[in-house]
């Protein structure tokens, strides 16, 4: 089986690294929106339960991956239903839901990254956290954490590295 790769690497204008993923669901921006804030949501894709206080300045609160201790992160901007950046582990993520028919949304995920190393990691894991979301959005139920042995995480962290993304990083609950 070949992995089907959908996370893009890159600069950001301010030289930080990034790993990048849209996609589209035909849901309303509203609904998109609560995949991305409403802590039941979350946990159903997320790799961790994440509670966040939706202002900017306010606490995330991560729970609930076997792989990681419990961590809080700040939320550095939000602009419902639009928009919500945060910190986590030295990374910043952002979400960006831009509104495309009219019951569908364009949703971007880029990973501003800490160290260029985790790229690869970090894609591997975004695929299959997103699948997950991919799934919850078409209906199907879902449920995390969406890591472990069944998890196609190891095939896709090989093909991020043979794709010629940045890798190195230490894998959480591997190393």
């Amino acid at each position: 089986m070949t992995a089907d790769l959908t996370g893009t690497y890159l600069t950001l204008d301010d030289g930080r690294p990034a790993v990048r993923f849209s996609r589209v669901y035909d849901h309303p921006v509203d609904r998109v929106w609560q995949f991305v804030t409403d802590a039941d949501e979350l946990e159903r894709w997320f790799p961790s339960r994440a509670e966040i206080e939706l202002r900017p300045g306010g606490t995330i609160t991560f729970s609930g991956d076997p792989h990681m201790e419990g961590s809080t992160g700040r939320v550095l901007a939000v602009d419902p239903p639009r928009h919500l950046a945060f910190e986590w582990g030295g990374d910043e993520l952002r979400f960006d839901l831009e509104e495309t028919g009219d019951k569908s949304t364009r949703f971007t995920l880029t990973n501003v990254l800490d160290a260029q190393d985790s790229a690869a990691r970090n894609g591997a894991g975004w695929e299959v956290c997103l699948a997950a979301l991919d799934a919850r959005a078409r209906g199907e139920e879902t449920s995390g954490p969406h890591s472990g042995a069944d998890a196609p995480w190891k095939e896709l962290y090989a093909a991020y590295v043979a794709a010629g993304m940045p890798s190195g990083a230490p894998v959480p609950g591997l190393d």
